[in-house]
């Protein structure tokens, strides 16, 4: 099995080799990222664990290619959010965490 590092060094040469990366907007990026959510909470709704996996797949690899065109890495990314949500207090309701205002 490949490494995470790996795999997002593949997803992003792959983007460049099609043109995405010089040629795709942005918000364009942003709307396939929506497109892969939605597919995700339909196979989420329909129990099937194949979809589930090729959805969460196809949203990471929207959201490295989103990464690589706004000129950030993940990692900082995702030690921005966990910076926040560390000392975010809240409940859970309804199978849903609900942050404090």
């Amino acid at each position: 099995m490949k490494s995470y590092n790996e795999l997002e060094a593949l997803v992003i040469a792959w983007a460049t080799q099609k043109g995405i990366i010089e040629n795709g907007t942005t918000i364009a990026q942003a709307g396939k990222t929506m497109e892969e959510c939605t597919e995700l909470m339909v196979a989420i709704a329909r129990h099937d664990d194949d979809e589930i996996i090729d959805a969460l797949g196809d949203i990471l690899v929207t959201i490295i290619i989103q990464a690589e065109m706004q000129g950030v890495s993940l990692t900082e990314c995702l030690e921005s959010a966990y910076n926040v949500i560390s000392k975010r207090t809240g409940v859970m309701k309804n199978g849903q965490f609900l942050k404090d205002k």
